[in-house]
């Protein structure tokens, strides 16, 4: 009896240790995959982190078709090269006109109307322009200067304005494309529904994808042109500003150079 008892003993032993071999190994492996896939989630979300926001923007903008999409990048690449051209002309256009009217003031006062008049051929700006056309108007009468000064003040803030009206038309486009895109897709998703017969969401959720990356493209167009369109505008009315300021002074100096 006292063998048995050993016996039986000895293979529970045995058998108690296999088990908890086996619930080691069981764990262990468990403790192994758990840590395998918290490495892959990681790479994972590495990965999604190392997409900036250009990537995101190329991949979103491949997705929304190349049909309204292209369209409304046209018209992004056309404002901006009216924007750089626009702004690059007119603080060339821009000049000191405190220093100007000095120069032509000590010029009147020293060498006359043509040493003014050189002063003005030395200097760039609608300004500048617009002194040398009153000043060349001066030997005839301080009317016949202002008249010029009026005239050629008018044509000078037309160059300054132009092609601006393209900004404008462009801003106003751009987020028309983008409804119009999101109207089609919405309709080619409404044709789908009614096609199948039920209403199911992977079905339509492409469609309404693209439908509503037009309008935000064409939205992100639109506001990246109306901010340079702002800029433009507010330096045009500054260098007007200047030009009606400086027009002014130029007729008081041409009096006073008369009397």
């Amino acid at each position: 009896m006292k063998k048995l008892f050993s016996i039986l003993a000895m293979a529970g032993l045995f058998v108690l240790n296999t088990n908890t071999v086996s619930a080691k190994a069981i764990v262990s492996n468990l403790s192994s995959t758990i840590a395998t896939t918290a490495v892959m989630l990681q790479d994972e979300a590495a990965a999604e982190a190392e997409k900036g926001f250009t990537q995101v923007l190329k991949e979103q903008f491949i997705q929304g078709g190349a049909g309204f999409m292209g369209i409304v990048l046209l018209c992004l690449i056309l404002g901006l090269a009216v924007a750089i051209e626009r702004i690059i002309f007119l603080n060339l256009a821009s000049t000191n006109t405190t220093k100007l009217k000095q120069q032509v003031e000590d010029a009147l006062a020293s060498g006359g109307v043509e040493a003014a008049k050189e002063v003005c051929r030395n200097t760039k700006g609608p300004v500048a322009s617009i002194f040398y056309q009153g000043l060349d108007r001066a030997g005839e009468s301080v009317e016949s200067a202002e008249k010029a000064v009026v005239a050629y003040g008018g044509v000078q803030m037309g160059q300054l304005e132009k092609n601006v009206s393209w900004l404008s038309l462009f801003i106003a486009i751009a987020p028309m494309l983008g409804f119009m895109g999101t109207v089609i897709g919405m309709i080619q998703a409404f044709q789908k529904i009614a096609a199948v017969g039920n209403l199911s969401a992977s079905l339509i959720a492409g469609d309404i994808q693209v439908a509503l990356l037009t309008t935000v493209f064409g939205l992100i167009t639109a506001i990246i042109l109306q901010i340079f369109y702002n800029y433009i505008i507010a330096k045009i009315d500054s260098i007007v500003n200047d030009m009606e300021d400086s027009s002014i002074s130029l007729i008081d100096m041409l009096v006073d150079h008369k009397k």
